[in-house]
């Protein structure tokens, strides 16, 4: 099974730690570290299609659809935002920035949601 779905190790994590120099990472990862890195990045493609899809819904008028965005997009990124950019790990650009987008946008929604609710 191994190599089936996996690629450079070293890679894929310098790839995402964009604040840190990529020659420090190198290393020769065991083989469970690729299988963790496999299973966060199959999570964060089933979040991202949830919340994409999420996403079509709140745009078709569907209020029910800002709250599984919400919860599907916005915790997977509260994670990234508590592990990845107050580590250090990441460049406000374009990692900090779009963890600022996606937390305005989650606020924007529910302000939406709760003032045409008290408009009803």
């Amino acid at each position: 099974m191994k190599g089936i779905l996996t690629k450079d190790i070293s890679a894929s994590v310098a790839g995402i730690s964009g604040a840190i120099e990529p020659s420090t990472l190198k290393a020769d990862y065991p083989d469970a570290s690729e299988a963790i890195i496999g299973q966060h990045g199959f999570n964060l493609f089933w979040i991202g299609v949830v919340t994409l899809n999420s996403g079509f819904f709140v745009w078709k008028g569907n209020k029910n659809a800002i709250f599984l965005a919400a919860i599907t997009g916005g915790l997977a990124d509260l994670g990234y935002f508590l592990f990845m950019d107050l580590g250090g790990y990441v460049n406000f650009m374009p990692g900090t920035l779009m963890t600022i987008v996606s937390a305005l946008a989650i606020i924007a929604s529910f302000y939406y949601y709760f003032k045409q609710r008290s408009l009803n």
